[in-house]
Parts: structure tokens; C-alpha cells; sequence
């Protein structure tokens, strides 16, 4: 059967959105200039205490970095997402969303930028989801690296220009993203995030 896009966008830099999912959507995820991240999270329609889970998705995968075929789950271990396609083939699932308190701590700013849990939380409002209810997100395009004494580094992505994962949604889902602001996450260099939602024709 064939696939209509029912709607596309370009998520600017340093900001986020949220966009509703019907079980059997297809999500493309894309980087249109290369090594820039993007934070997904998502919560169950039906009950938003159910949301997207880093620690059941790694450890039914008995894997840290996720790609084709495999699961991502919700903290009740429902599957929310199987991911089939993915052209960059290096994400991460472990570090938690950019905040203003990072950037104080990491980077030493102080202006305040929210950061990607800000802009997570701002794009989740509508649906009454606060900051605090906002977790580790599926770091899309994220390159994370241990050393043997489980040393944690984050490199230069490895995705580049038109770069993309597509994700199946499992159930009706609230998915939120951004364009990552941490310089770190995306070699110090700010760029946009694009994305579109498939759907089954007729």
C-alpha cells in the first residue's frame, strides 16, 4: 500500500516541536546539513504517564546504540516506536536532554538559553506534561563514546547532510523534538532539524 505525507517541518535551531501520531505513522527524522542532533521524546495518547523509555528500549536490545529492527519501548514495555530505516547508524540513549543548568555547569554560560528540556517541555505544554516529566530523550544523530573505565565523550556526529532514521509508530503517540542546542552535541554549530509524518493512503 502506499504512503501519503501528512504533514512536514523544519524544526529551527535551538528549538523544539511536538506533533501527534496515529498507530502506523511513519516519522522521518532528518538532518538537512549534517552533524546535528535531534531530542525526541513521546508519550502514549491515551495516558501521558506511559512515555518513551532509554532504559526498557536498551535493555530488551541488550544494546547501547540502536538502529534498523530494533525497538524503542515505553517505560510499561510497550513498544512505541520500531525504527526502519537509518542511514546515519549512531545515536544515543543515555544522556539526558540539554538544560540551562547544564550549560551552566558544562559551558559556564549564564544567559539562560532552555536548551532541549526547555524546548521539550515548551513544545509538551499543550498536552499538560511539565519539565520535570520530561526524560532521558532518544538522541537522534548523537555520537556518545566510552572508554574501557567507562569514560563518557561526545563527538562530532557521524551523521551528514540529508542524513535520516524512520520510525513506526506502535501506538497513537505525543512525539516531541528539537534541533539541539548544545555545542558540544553537534560540533559547535547550530543548524535545523527536518522532519514528516507518512500515513497509509485511504
Amino acid at each position: 500500500m502506499s504512503r501519503v505525507e501528512v504533514c512536514s517541518a523544519r524544526i529551527p535551531p535551538c528549538s523544539g516541536r511536538a506533533v501527534e501520531l496515529e498507530a502506523g505513522d511513519e516519522l522521518v527524522v532528518i538532518d538537512p546539513m549534517g552533524q546535528q542532533v535531534s531530542d525526541l521524546t513521546a508519550f502514549s495518547r491515551d495516558d501521558t504517564a506511559e512515555y518513551l523509555s532509554s532504559g526498557r528500549s536498551i535493555d530488551y536490545a541488550s544494546k547501547l546504540w540502536l538502529s534498523t529492527g530494533d525497538t524503542l519501548y515505553s517505560n510499561r514495555s510497550t513498544p512505541m516506536f520500531t525504527i526502519l530505516e537509518d542511514t546515519c547508524g549512531r545515536h544515543d540513549f543515555t544522556l539526558t536532554p540539554c538544560s540551562k543548568k547544564m550549560f551552566e555547569i558544562i559551558y559556564g554560560e549564564t544567559e539562560g538559553r532552555p536548551g532541549c528540556e526547555g524546548n521539550l517541555a515548551a513544545a509538551l505544554a499543550p498536552y499538560g506534561i511539565s519539565v520535570d516529566r520530561v526524560p532521558i530523550a532518544f538522541n537522534i544523530f548523537m555520537h556518545v563514546a566510552f572508554d574501557a573505565e567507562g569514560k563518557v565523550a561526545v563527538l562530532p556526529p557521524l551523521s551528514r547532510a540529508g542524513d535520516h532514521i524512520r520510525l513506526r509508530a506502535e501506538m497513537p503517540l505525543i512525539v516531541a523534538m528539537t534541533a539541539c542546542s548544545a555545542g558540544q552535541s553537534n560540533n559547535f554549530s547550530y543548524k535545523p532539524i527536518d522532519y514528516r509524518v507518512e500515513r497509509l493512503a485511504g
